[in-house]
């Protein structure tokens, strides 16, 4: 089983417009609402790939309601800790003219520590069951910064874990299977910028001597780097026509995922979930894969070695 973990999902909000006008009233020509966020996209992904998944996440409010009716409508197998605060709200905006995607994020708020702790039980229970975590998501205030840490000093699975900052630093010591940051949470993590290909290099490989068995960093259109101790391989992604970006990444780590648990080696499982990110980039709702449309999209994701 795979399990997706994280403390601040969304309900997401989607705004389509023909011509966005700053400044002006706008009106939607489409509007969409769905379940989204870092760790129900990698849940609801995990899910239409097929194979077992259980998606454990922080739910409130009507906002918490309506995610729990989409995945309950969709059968997706979920564990939710009720908090006293609603779910976040993001809204996205897309405008047709110009090809532009904009998102308005809304912060999680404050989770009294009581449902933390709820988490935490959750979390070893379920993990029993796992043989890859996926751990998303950033971390709420008061939330301290090694939770990640924490959360798999626990866990025999294998983690993918997608964060940044304090976060991502302070979890490399307990070697996770893989991180994947995009290249500014990278540099970010590092305290640096980094600004061209041998800085990525040098930032892959002291990821890796701080405890990362592998490195997977995502820069939206331009290539993805893979790197582990003493290899480092560049993927071009897929061209295609985007709908909305948003969730890409979370589709990359789910796909990924989902690859390892089927028994692909890194880089075959690496151009996997590439596919899945690009599959995910043409939809208008976030992590609603097709399979097969994924496999067929891998024959286009092109891998050469550093």
């Amino acid at each position: 089983m795979i399990i997706a973990a994280g403390l601040t999902p969304a309900y997401q909000q989607i705004l389509v417009f023909d011509c966005l006008r700053p400044g002006e009233v706008n009106r939607a020509q489409e509007v969409f609402k769905c379940a989204s966020g870092k760790v129900l996209n990698v849940g609801l992904a995990l899910h239409y790939l097929g194979g077992p998944s259980l998606t454990l996440a922080l739910v409130g409010g009507a906002e918490g309601e309506s995610i729990e009716k989409e995945f309950a409508s969709l059968g997706i197998r979920r564990r939710w800790i009720w908090t006293p605060s609603s779910t976040r709200t993001c809204v996205t905006i897309l405008d047709r003219s110009g090809g532009v995607t904009t998102e308005l994020v809304e912060n999680a708020a404050p989770v009294p520590a009581a449902q933390i702790g709820q988490f935490v039980a959750a979390y070893h229970e379920v993990v029993k069951q796992a043989e890859i975590v996926v751990l998303s998501g950033s971390i709420p205030a008061g939330v301290p910064k090694t939770f990640y840490r924490d959360l798999i000093a626990g866990t025999r699975a294998r983690v993918v874990l997608d964060a940044s900052g304090a976060e991502l630093f302070a979890a490399l010591p307990l070697k996770p299977f893989c991180v994947k940051p995009n290249r500014e949470e990278l540099g970010r993590t590092l305290g640096r910028n980094l600004e061209t290909e041998e800085d990525l290099r040098r930032a892959i490989g002291e990821v890796c001597d701080l405890g990362a068995e592998w490195v997977v960093v995502s820069q939206g259109v331009k290539p993805l780097w893979v790197g582990c101790r003493g290899k480092t391989g560049i993927f071009s992604p897929a061209r295609v026509h985007s709908v909305n970006p948003i969730g890409s990444g979370d589709c990359l780590a789910a796909g990924l995922a989902w690859a390892l648990k089927s028994g692909m080696g890194m880089f075959e499982a690496v151009q996997f979930g590439m596919a899945a990110a690009a599959e995910n980039a043409a939809m208008m709702l976030p992590a609603r894969l097709n399979l097969e449309r994924v496999r067929a999209r891998t024959s286009e994701i092109k891998y050469s070695e550093l």
